[in-house]
């Protein structure tokens, strides 16, 4: 069988390859931690037994969104990225892409998701433009303020009235909790990201709260570990969740003492892999409520 090299392909092949690297198509960990949240409100809004269409779609609607996200991200880097070791061979400062693609490639993912939500109801449509707003402006933030990550957890975690407002119409209360505990855990993990680039980031000027916190930044990422663990113990309490739901927020509690034991030293291959974590630490939440509705 005859191997493909990089100088057998074709244009389009190549340019294919690009747009797939830029998507971050090979890195689902972004994918994921905007799932689970997701997830999280799809079952509890529909008490463990969401629509599979509605599932379909918003599972669908992820990775496009974080498709997207990431694309407008590298858009707005294209200047930055080639000066930090980490990114300085993604497509556009490798000159794989151009910057007027990487928007055409935005565009068509943010239509290819709103066709999907137009599968749901009025609320949701309307609920769209506000997770548009969020993922365009957040690549820009970091020129402007040191709390980005902040608007990537507001970013990450709008799927979660959505998710409300496609299966009941409505958004309780209680979807807020749920809400404000995403966007905490969204800051406390992406901090553990930007401690990777923190060297670089202060060489070239750009924002983050990994730069904002110095010295303090174990600490202040535990505490906002303890208050997302705390928001959903309430939330748990308000629902009247049972004994599994409590069981996960102890799991996810047990993978954030791991990630603190692994950025204890700042070491950026640790941070890195403290970051990926979180996979784990969400997937341990839905597999706790997944169980509590299985199990009424």
């Amino acid at each position: 069988m005859q191997s493909t090299t990089p100088e057998s392909r074709s244009p389009w092949q190549l340019k294919l390859q690009a747009c797939g690297q830029l998507m971050r198509v090979e890195k689902p960990i972004g994918t994921y931690l905007v799932l689970w949240p997701t997830l999280w409100a799809l079952w509890i809004a529909a008490e463990g037994i969401p629509d599979l269409d509605l599932l379909l779609i918003f599972c669908l609607g992820t990775f496009l969104m974080r498709s997207a996200g990431c694309v407008i991200n590298d858009y707005a880097d294209r200047k930055i990225d080639g000066h930090v070791k980490r990114t300085a061979q993604r497509p556009i400062p490798a000159g794989l892409i151009s910057a007027k693609e990487a928007l055409y490639l935005f565009s068509g993912l943010l239509i290819l998701a709103f066709i999907l939500v137009l599968f749901t109801n009025q609320m949701t449509v309307l609920m769209s433009f506000g997770a548009v707003a969020l993922a365009t402006c957040y690549p820009f933030m970091k020129r402007y303020t040191h709390l980005p990550q902040v608007v990537l957890g507001m970013a990450f975690a709008w799927a979660i009235p959505m998710a409300f407002t496609a299966t009941l119409n409505s958004i309780p209360n209680q979807v807020w909790l749920l809400y404000i505990a995403t966007v905490l855990w969204t800051v406390a993990y992406d901090t553990m990201y930007a401690m990777v680039d923190r060297d670089d980031d202060l060489k070239i000027g750009v924002k983050s709260t990994a730069v904002l916190f110095g010295d303090m930044d174990k600490v202040i990422i535990g505490i906002l570990q303890l208050l997302t663990l705390s928001i959903f113990a309430l939330l748990a309490v308000q629902l009247g969740l049972s004994l599994w739901f409590y069981m996960g927020i102890l799991m996810m509690g047990g993978f954030f003492v791991y990630q603190q034991y692994l950025i204890r030293d700042r070491q950026r291959d640790a941070c890195f892999k403290a970051f990926l974590n979180n996979h784990y630490a969400g997937m341990a939440l839905f597999i706790s409520l997944f169980l509590h509705y299985l199990t009424l």
